[in-house]
């Protein structure tokens, strides 16, 4: 090996694994590569960062070996950059994934963003529909999906399965906008459930409000799945199957950093749109006319995304170069491990290391969901407009994704310093000091109303502003941290359970922890009334879930450092 390609494998090297982690739980879960490589891994290390020092120190043997090192000549700065470059192999194929994750990211940040101006200022709703929405129309949703989804791949070839799932979409955003939101006057049934309304209890509202606005409803459902399944599952199942293990190390964590220059993009575009209506002539509807921009540039960024799937299809898939023609003719063979939810189940139960791993899943899901759903419910009090709500969401998403580019900077270095049990615990940490900073402006609203008129506010807009700095600063915590936590916990499994476990955590951790918050939110508003009047139950039941959490952390943490000792002996 010569002088200068040794020294460009270290500074590649090194160069990828100093980008941090990829946020892929926001929008989906990234599986973490494993190979021989894998047994390498340190404690507390990354597992995008496997066995940087052994290559370097390589590297260094063989470059003195060679000569004196003092008598090599110095790289220029065109020269340092241009080792930097991958090679034109890796960017055939690099350039097009990145620019299909961006796409995708693009879309999901604003249909986010819709669905919920949609249902929470639509007529007789409000945020406490969300939970209901999430229980009885969302996963029931998932469920159907999934069992299509395996009938598909049974029938057709992959990529006909990612244009038969994608495609769809696309044409239903475009359907709402201009042909469904125009008519919902004439579809959605308010006399009739203004009728059923006068003769059940109060608690009965945001169950009724679904079927009031049940095209809302439908795309909030759809806007969740483009997220689930598009990101999630097509992409991340596409990407696997194009990367090798090595690439993945690499590149992986790129994808996460430009999946947040999409939400500050798609954050600023939604902003925009919102800002139009002020130049609209009298008579035009602004939400309806800045819902078609919105889906429009939807429908655009979506045929972007299919047209570059269709061109590696074409010239990457193809090329011996770019994708080992005999190990993707293998892998067609190779059956996927499939488990049924009751499956799912019983492997969880049965093994305490992916039982606490779910534990942090579920735990996740439900405190994030408990505190965003109220603050949802405040946002819609200082913004009932549908425009201003919308023009709010799309700074927020971009406030998301510039924090959590800071975060996955620093994400590395916590990590490096702190190790695997200290970086578990930031996550549930963030949720529990900023929910329970959100939760005390909500019940002591009087005490802080003093505060609040120093600072040139209302005692309301704070709570909407210390909500939205908890969401953000929750969900950076989640994609820098908490995420490549849970991959890494994987790495010292044996195969089964890293293919089994990852299984069930995903069919059954994911839709408990999203729908458990949901659930107890419907206990609480059918018991006491409103999602405002259960803000003390609430909080009350974060702070036992938090122990649970910070409970299931300490324990793993303990497995996990058992594993990698065993892993390195």
């Amino acid at each position: 090996m010569g002088k200068f390609t040794v020294a460009t494998v270290c500074l590649l090297a090194a160069l990828q694994a100093s980008s941090g982690f990829s946020p892929a739980g926001r929008v989906g879960t990234l599986v973490a590569p494993t190979s021989s490589a894998a047994s390498n891994t340190k404690a507390f290390r990354s597992p995008f960062a496997n066995s940087i020092d052994n290559k370097c120190s390589t590297s260094s043997s063989l470059y003195m070996s060679e000569g004196d090192a003092a008598a090599a000549p110095k790289k220029s700065f065109m020269q340092k950059m241009k080792a930097k470059i991958p090679p034109a192999n890796e960017r055939k194929k690099l350039i097009p994934l990145a620019s299909m994750f961006f796409f995708i990211l693009f879309n999901y940040t604003i249909l986010r963003d819709t669905k919920d101006v949609l249902m929470v200022t639509a007529k007789g709703s409000g945020a406490e529909v969300i939970p209901f929405i999430k229980t009885y129309v969302n996963l029931p949703a998932a469920i159907g999906f999934t069992a299509l989804y395996s009938k598909l791949c049974d029938r057709m070839e992959q990529k006909d399965v990612f244009y038969a799932c994608t495609i769809p979409f696309l044409f239903f955003f475009a359907a709402f906008a201009f042909i469904i939101f125009p008519n919902v006057g004439m579809l959605h049934p308010h006399a009739f459930v203004d009728k059923i309304a006068l003769a059940l209890p109060e608690g009965f509202g945001a169950p009724l409000a679904i079927v009031r606005n049940w095209s809302y409803a439908v795309f909030y459902v759809m806007a969740e799945m483009w997220g689930s399944v598009v990101a999630s599952l097509l992409f991340w199942s596409f990407a696997n199957e194009v990367t090798t293990v090595d690439e993945a190390k690499k590149y992986y964590p790129l994808f996460g950093l430009g999946a947040n220059v999409a939400l500050i993009f798609s954050g600023q575009y939604v902003r925009f749109v919102s800002a139009m209506r002020a130049n609209l002539p009298p008579g035009v509807d602004p939400w309806g006319m800045s819902l078609k921009y919105l889906m429009g540039a939807v429908v655009a960024s979506g045929g972007c995304l299919v047209s570059i799937f269709s061109y590696m299809q074409r010239n990457v898939m193809t090329d011996p170069a770019c994708v080992d023609q005999e190990k993707q003719a293998e892998r067609k063979k190779k059956k996927k491990v499939k488990m049924s939810l009751k499956d799912s189940a019983k492997f969880l139960v049965s093994s305490p290391y992916i039982r606490q791993l779910a534990t942090l899943v579920i735990s996740y899901g439900m405190c994030i969901n408990l505190v965003e759903v109220s603050w949802k419910s405040k946002l819609k009090a200082a913004y009932p407009d549908p425009n201003a709500y919308s023009a709010f969401m799309g700074n927020f998403s971009s406030a998301t994704g510039s924090v959590t580019l800071v975060m996955m900077l620093l994400g590395r270095k916590i990590f490096q310093k702190f190790g695997w049990g200290f970086a578990a615990k930031v996550t549930p940490a963030m949720i529990g000091i900023t929910g329970m900073a959100f939760y005390a402006l909500t019940l002591f609203a009087p005490f802080f109303a003093p505060i609040a008129a120093s600072l040139g506010t209302t005692p309301l807009m704070l709570a909407v502003l210390v909500g939205a700095a908890q969401n953000i600063l929750s969900k950076s915590a989640k994609y820098s941290l908490f995420d490549p936590c849970k991959e890494m916990a994987y790495i010292p499994l044996d195969q089964e359970s890293k293919t089994k476990g990852k299984a069930a955590v995903d069919v059954v951790g994911n839709p408990l922890g999203k729908s458990g918050g949901a659930l107890i939110q419907q206990i609480l508003i059918f018991g006491v009334g409103s999602l405002a009047a259960a803000t003390p139950w609430l909080a009350g039941i974060l702070a036992v879930l938090l122990v649970f959490w910070f409970k299931a952390v300490n324990g793993l943490s303990v497995q996990f450092d058992e594993a990698m000792a065993t892993e390195e002996s």
